[in-house]
């Protein structure tokens, strides 16, 4: 069995990420889906070229099976996905952790993200067993804001 790596987003990861969000099994987001969000290859490969939106993939062999990216500026993870056949291996905890502590290398104290308000979702009961808490805010599509608070002197 191959063993999955992790390593930091390329730029020409972007085309495989969006790719692959689509094929993931809760919130999946076709290309079409992003774009009219605004998020397109060139604006993904962007964000990973100049640094503002820094990410980690996780890798079988060459191909990659999932992501977590943020914004630098925010300390907002802005998405977590792997495939389906990867999921309950700790590969999305493992993602979580290098772009947490990536931001908290960056100074942040408290992060955020949007997910699922519904004990449904995978989601919803796996950020809060890392930690995360509700904010008791939600975002424009009706998700629910959970936060981290991190000791930067802690590295």
């Amino acid at each position: 069995m191959t063993a999955i790596t992790l390593r930091p987003a390329v730029p020409e990861d972007a085309a495989a990420c969006m790719t692959l969000r689509a094929l993931t099994r809760e919130n999946a987001f076709t290309e079409e889906d992003l774009r009219a969000l605004g998020i397109t290859v060139d604006s993904w490969s962007s964000g990973i070229r100049d640094g503002s939106g820094p990410g980690f993939v996780a890798c079988k062999d060459d191909q990659i099976v999932g992501y977590c990216f943020a914004d630098k500026d925010s300390g907002e993870v802005t998405v977590l996905a792997l495939l389906p056949a990867f999921e309950g291996q700790g590969i999305g905890k493992r993602l979580l952790q290098k772009v947490v502590d990536h931001l908290r290398a960056l100074g942040f104290e408290r992060l955020f993200l949007a997910c699922s308000s519904d004990p449904d979702v995978r989601s919803y009961g796996f950020y809060r067993h890392l930690g995360w808490t509700s904010t008791g805010e939600q975002d424009e599509a009706g998700d629910e804001i959970l936060q981290l608070r991190v000791d930067t002197r802690a590295r």
